[in-house]
């Protein structure tokens, strides 16, 4: 079975980008108060030359009172001071050009903060005014309206709605601090317009649209019914996810990137029932790419993994659009630790499991992310095998549906912890050597993961993923080719990469606790843990992926 890429043309280079994520808070701090900033991401963009990527997609840096890490943004034009100013924004984006490295960042459209000049003024203006149209106000339900306009909840948890003193209810998909605006009104679109505009005009290469799901309601805002409310992902098929009148919005923003040369990119965080879903999303008049969450959430299993790749290429490609692979973010628990532990136990709340089976098995669902048609996504600290901090004591975390019942399970902290650059002791070189501790605690054994420790070891995971991208740029095969799957033994998956531009290249990936002995189907280029070559054949380990040049 052979499944069409979409075709690399040298133009479009978000088609097989990889793109890097940094979460700025915890990536690298240079004043030295333990919170990263802009400029530690700026002093640390050689870095990210060096590693291989394409592209940094930076969190939010907006202004904003951090009810939820940034999300609940103030103010879209201004930086909040604890990550710098405007000014450290475009010098970073002029560093980041000259190194190569294109920048994209958050856009949080959904909702704002409680703080925004437009809520406040919606609070002091009362029932019925122009400035409440902006969002989602509402009377109550009950004799006294005491009950919520609805049945929505929170993906956070709890009752998606908050009451004011005048004794309307405002429309909160998330913390009550982050009130949802109101897509059906002309001034939100103006505004953000406005605001793609003067991003872009800093030289941003795009934009990565939080909640791209989630901006419109279904009219009159029904009830949704039943028993099944929204948890960690929300109910995908409410009356507040994926509704169709999304589009039209994009379509419209995609005008103004138009407007714009250089090969500014939109891309879509859209939780959506299907994967054909999602694909609506990236048609040639709207957005660039959408994040592949059902393969981030796809267990280390061969037949598993195969289902979910044939259904993702044959999807994109019917609108045209690249493939996008991710395994973690900030937002789920880093897939060393997921893969640490039995499958089936979703995304978060994981325990710390077998650590180095996860590291083993993440390594190898690297190189398999890599190897597949498309443009790939990696989170700060995955290329230095890092997992998830799962031992935080509940004073210091700070994701805000740890504090709320029912709700997005709260463990999103244990993949935020600062990364280590160098050194023996915490905070690891992640600030300036007269610095404090890290917002949150790096654990002891980070010393042996840190940058440094692992600069120039044979067999590190950093050297690793340096080697990936560093092989996967150089074989035209692994940047546009076409996906042929090849015959391989139970528990395996093996496929062949193959571009008019270059020698073909196939993937192997045992995803068993068994060594499995195959064929050699070629030149050994790179693999996740050491591949015995004897007698024409070859043998490889459990758990581990390898690439070949045919």
């Amino acid at each position: 079975m052979s499944l069409p890429a979409a075709p690399a043309a040298s133009s479009d280079w978000w088609r097989h980008a990889v793109i890097y994520q940094v979460y700025p808070r915890s990536f690298a701090d240079g004043d030295g108060d333990g919170i990263g900033d802009l400029a530690g991401v700026r002093s640390r963009l050689p870095y990210l030359r060096d590693l291989g990527v394409d592209a940094v997609w930076l969190s939010p840096f907006y202004a904003s009172p951090q009810a939820d890490a940034g999300y609940d943004v103030s103010d879209y034009r201004r930086v909040d001071p604890m990550f710098g100013d405007l000014a450290d924004a475009a010098g970073l984006i002029e560093d980041a050009h000259e190194l190569g490295l294109r920048v994209i960042v958050d856009l949080v459209p959904n909702h704002c903060s409680d703080q925004h000049d437009w809520f406040q003024r919606a609070l002091r203006a009362g029932p019925g005014s122009t400035a409440r149209k902006r969002f989602h106000f509402q009377p109550g339900r009950g004799q006294q309206g005491e009950l919520p306009p609805n049945d929505w909840e929170s993906v956070f948890g709890g009752p998606a709605w908050t009451r004011v003193p005048d004794g309307e209810w405002y429309l909160h998909l998330f913390a009550p601090e982050q009130p949802d605006l109101n897509w059906d009104h002309p001034a939100v679109h103006d505004e953000f317009r406005s605001v793609l505009r003067f991003w872009l005009d800093l030289g941003v290469d795009g934009f990565r649209i939080d909640v791209a799901h989630g901006l419109v309601k279904a009219p009159g805002l029904p009830d949704v019914g039943g028993s099944e409310q929204s948890k960690l992902l929300g109910n995908l098929a409410t009356p507040y996810f994926d509704q169709d009148g999304v589009h039209e919005i994009y379509r419209d923003w995609r005008r103004v990137l138009d407007e714009y040369d250089g090969e500014r990119i939109f891309v879509a965080e859209a939780w959506t029932p299907t994967v054909q879903r999602a694909a609506r999303y990236v048609r040639s008049d709207e957005l660039h790419q959408a994040f592949n969450f059902p393969y981030l959430c796809t267990d280390w299993d061969a037949d598993a993994l195969r289902g979910i790749v044939d259904l993702t290429l044959e999807a994109m490609g019917e609108v045209g659009a690249p493939a996008t692979w991710v395994l973690s973010n900030h937002d789920v628990t880093r897939h060393a630790t997921r893969f640490a532990n039995p499958p089936g136990l979703g995304i978060q709340m994981v325990t710390p499991g077998d650590r180095q089976l996860g590291l083993r098995r993440a390594r190898a669902a690297t190189l398999l992310m890599l190897g597949l048609p498309g443009s790939a996504y990696v989170y700060q600290g995955e290329e230095l095998g890092l997992p998830d901090v799962t031992d935080l004591p509940d004073e210091v975390r700070a994701d805000p549906s740890f504090h709320r019942a029912d709700g997005q399970d709260g463990f999103r902290d244990g993949c935020r912890v600062p990364i280590p650059w160098s050194g023996a002791a915490a905070p690891y070189g992640f600030g300036p050597q007269d610095g404090g501790p890290s917002w949150l605690p790096q654990p002891d054994e980070w010393a042996d993961l840190s940058v440094e420790a692992q600069t120039g070891v044979d067999g590190s995971t950093l050297e690793l993923y340096r080697s990936a991208l560093a092989t996967r740029r150089a074989h035209a095969s692994l940047q546009g080719g076409e996906l042929a799957w090849l015959d391989a033994p139970a528990g395996v998956l093996a496929f062949r990469r193959t571009s008019g531009g270059g020698a073909p290249v196939v993937v192997t990936a045992n995803t068993t606790g068994d060594h499995v002995r195959m064929a050699v189907p070629g030149e050994l280029l790179l693999a996740s843990s050491p591949v015995e070559l004897a007698d024409g054949g070859a043998v490889l380990p459990p758990d581990t992926t390898a690439w070949w040049a045919v």
